[in-house]
């Protein structure tokens, strides 16, 4: 619940400290003093857009705490410590407003944005203004008081998830049926390519072992010749070789190491090399027999480096990229083969997601019905308390085609109203006065804010356009939820003034050269002064003084 609240040059405020209590809380005072600017300081707190006016004129900023008691607040508590931003029991929220319209938003002292705050606000308090009733005519406001009204969001949630499951199957069904035709004839250029090269089917290392085979073979003679004269100067020629050569200088360095040790080495790194001599020249011996002269394999691979020279030329690519070239092109050709596949599978998802988005729309139509027979009956006996005695409300939940649904579900919902016996149902803008609707909107709203459980709810002059005996129901209408959480109503009505626990007073002073708002707590025979001004104006009378102690006194 709300604890205290410090306002610091904010508007006509020059400084104000409010302490609050549980129950219900009568805010009165005269017209144009400003019985609304702790409502409109709250409202800042919990993140509403600040500007440069609201600043006192004067002064370089605006300083706006409320403190909240979460002690009892499992879901305020809950999302604080999500955010790290929890501290004990307590919840303290500021907002800074300088002159030039900055703002800055705290909570328990962490600078945090004005979205933060909102978010925050959800779970501390509710304002309902007195133009709530003109929202009470708007068809996705009262879906929204359905829905609130039955405290069970899993239907709706569930309904929105099938709905976007299915909506994003259908635009991808879209897109690529949109892109069918260009695909087809894509499709037709890639098959052909692909066929040629899959006919055609390049190795990866395949031009280049080309290259080598095709080299080896058109210089088959040159390799033959030179091979056999190079292995008769190693080792085959009956004049002397490099290998005898090299044997006789060997022996000869052989004997010399005997006389001298540092030859030793020299003569080693020759042995090694008669070594290497020998064993050339019988690769060199195996690598000429096996040689042969093969012009028709040399006229085959002419004819397949040819083939691979055409195909790289018809692709704009180098004779290396064909292998590439020719796998890219097969996964293109295979995922546009996907997409055909892809839209097959989208036929048979797309009619499981119209199904599922059919059974939940339907829990969902199930759930509104049963809860807008129990709204309506609550309502209609809200309205007998605030003397429509023969009201009759009525909420009726009708199925949509499936085409007209959307992620809300597929429900039109109406909401109905008899305000005379004899008369049918009818459509609230067609049937009820701007004071009915008020009252009706009232009683919603007390309604919601009972189910809903919020545990803060402040009505700013709700009771716009009663009076009378319709202002007493109202009165202990609120007062009935004062029992329950606590109620900040603003009101200008003494039936309704009266049925608070306590009361608070809004006056304003001017000295001739600014003017100041102050709210004091008034004392019990205070609030009697307070009631029957209210009820008599300025010229207050005893029996005013005595039917204000009477309302005072009144359960």
């Amino acid at each position: 619940m709300l604890s205290h609240l410090h306002i610091s040059n904010f508007a006509i405020v020059r400084a104000l400290e409010l302490d609050w209590q549980q129950g219900m809380t009568s805010i009165t005072g005269e017209t144009g003093a400003g019985k609304s600017i702790a409502l409109d300081a709250l409202a800042l707190c919990l993140g509403e857009r600040a500007e440069a006016s609201m600043v006192r004129p004067g002064a370089d900023k605006a300083d706006i705490v409320a403190s909240f008691d979460v002690s009892q607040l499992p879901g305020a508590q809950h999302w604080l410590e999500q955010q790290d931003l929890a501290m004990g029991q307590e919840c303290i929220i500021r907002r800074v407003i300088s002159s030039e319209g900055r703002s800055r938003g705290y909570i328990n002292g962490v600078q945090v944005p004005a979205q933060q705050l909102k978010l925050l606000g959800q779970h501390l308090l509710s304002i309902h203004g007195q133009h709530a009733h003109q929202l009470l005519l708007k068809a996705d406001y009262q879906r929204q008081l359905l829905d609130a009204f039955s405290q069970d969001n899993a239907p709706l949630l569930q309904c929105k998830q099938h709905w976007q499951h299915w909506q994003q199957l259908k635009r991808e069904q879209q897109q690529l049926e949109h892109a069918r035709q260009q695909r087809e004839a894509q499709q037709q250029l890639l098959e052909y390519q692909v066929a040629e090269l899959d006919q055609f089917a390049p190795g990866e290392q395949e031009f280049s072992e080309l290259e080598s085979e095709h080299s080896r073979l058109s210089h088959g003679q040159q390799l033959l010749c030179d091979s056999q004269q190079a292995l008769a100067q190693l080792y085959d020629s009956d004049d002397t070789t490099i290998y005898q050569a090299l044997s006789s200088t060997c022996q000869q360095l052989e004997q010399l190491s005997g006389l001298d040790g540092s030859l030793a080495p020299v003569q080693q790194m020759l042995a090694e090399a008669l070594v290497q001599v020998e064993e050339a020249s019988r690769e060199l011996r195996h690598y000429s027999e096996k040689l042969e002269l093969d012009p028709e394999r040399l006229q085959l691979v002419d004819e397949r480096m040819g083939q691979w020279l055409q195909l790289s030329r018809k692709h704009q690519i180098s004779e290396h990229e064909l292998y590439q070239q020719h796998q890219e092109l097969s996964a293109q050709l295979q995922a546009l083969s996907r997409d055909d596949a892809r839209l097959d599978e989208l036929a048979l998802q797309l009619q499981q997601a119209e199904q599922d988005y059919q059974q939940s729309a339907a829990r969902l139509t199930e759930q509104r019905q049963s809860a807008a027979r129990e709204l309506s009956r609550l309502i209609s006996h809200s309205m007998h308390e605030l003397s429509m005695h023969n009201g009759q409300f009525a909420i009726e939940v009708s199925s949509l085609p499936l085409e007209k649904g959307s992620g809300l579900g597929a429900d039109k919902i109406d909401f109905l109203v008899c305000t005379n016996p004899g008369q049918p149902l009818q459509p609230l803008h067609k049937v009820a006065s701007g004071g009915e609707l008020s009252r009706i909107s009232l009683a919603v709203q007390v309604i919601l804010a009972d189910q809903i459980t919020t545990p803060t709810l402040i009505f700013d002059e709700v009771d716009v356009g009663i009076s009378g005996p319709v202002a007493a129901g109202v009165g202990r209408l609120l007062r009935q939820l004062g029992e329950r959480c606590q109620v900040i109503c603003i009101t200008h009505l003494p039936q309704v003034a009266s049925q608070g626990h306590q009361q608070l007073f809004v006056e304003k002073y001017t000295d001739g050269q600014a003017t100041e708002t102050r709210i004091r707590s008034l004392s019990d025979e205070e609030r009697v002064g307070e009631i029957a001004r209210l009820l008599a104006g300025e010229n207050i009378s005893a029996s005013a003084l005595a039917n204000a102690r009477e309302l005072l006194c009144a359960p």
